[in-house]
């Protein structure tokens, strides 16, 4: 028979995973308000603290042994606020704010292309090492990343344009069939495990001496990944 302190263990643990899941997903919102308000700067920043909550549930859910379809599913409408909704809101009261109807347009059809690909993450086996397409996450770090190095900066009509082209590229690799590595099932027993430690601590040096640039710097480069080693390896054919 269990303890009461033991059932009252099981509870906190099997709720810890939601509670998590909430927190990104109040980033998410928050990132949103903050959007209407014109304040992107900390718009930028709640949707990588969404990211930080969102990276933490399911690998807290996993090694609590707490993972559920209510969990999967909330975390897929967490993640459709966050880095669908939230970064499309970014791009529309921002660059596209004074382009009518096309900048509507633009905005919903990445906002779109992230609800497809959650729902294409959902119905699929997620224990292999890598992604189907961009990761929503990453593509929203991108943008909110790069809004935020425009931060204080007068947006002229070529950038505006540029985001409109990288709103919809990232739009159609979230929904491509390009590879991208997830990290997940790293191994830390492997030889190299010391040197990406210390590439990691040098990296998030890099991130707190200035958090925009290098953020937008590595997700880029984690973007682009993939149609690169896709195109490498079909050369290779």
């Amino acid at each position: 028979m269990a303890k009461p302190n033991d059932e009252a263990r099981f509870k906190v643990m099997h709720l810890l995973p939601n509670a998590l899941t909430t927190c990104a997903l109040c980033a998410g919102f928050v990132s949103i308000a903050l959007s209407i308000q014109g304040i992107y700067d900390a718009a930028a920043q709640s949707i990588f603290i969404a990211m930080i909550a969102d990276g933490l549930d399911g690998r807290v859910a996993r090694l609590t042994e707490t993972t559920s379809a209510f969990g999967k599913q909330y975390d897929s409408l967490s993640d459709m606020v966050s880095f669908g909704v939230a970064p499309a809101v970014m791009l529309l009261t921002g660059p596209f704010a004074q382009w009518g109807h096309l900048g509507w347009s633009i905005s919903f059809i990445y906002a779109a292309f992230a609800a497809i690909r959650l729902a294409k993450f959902n119905i699929t086996d997620t224990v292999h090492a890598d992604f189907i397409g961009l990761p929503s996450p990453s593509a929203a770090a991108l943008v909110a990343s790069i809004l935020w190095v425009l931060t204080g900066h007068p947006l002229t009509q070529a950038s505006s344009v540029a985001l409109g082209v990288l709103a919809l590229f990232l739009g159609s690799l979230m929904v491509s069939p390009v590879i991208y590595p997830s990290f997940k099932c790293f191994d830390f027993r492997k030889r190299y495990t010391k040197f990406l430690i210390c590439l990691f601590i040098v990296v998030c040096a890099a991130v707190v001496i200035n958090p925009p640039y290098v953020l937008a710097g590595l997700f880029a480069i984690y973007v682009l990944w993939g149609p690169i080693w896709m195109g490498v390896k079909a050369c290779a054919r």
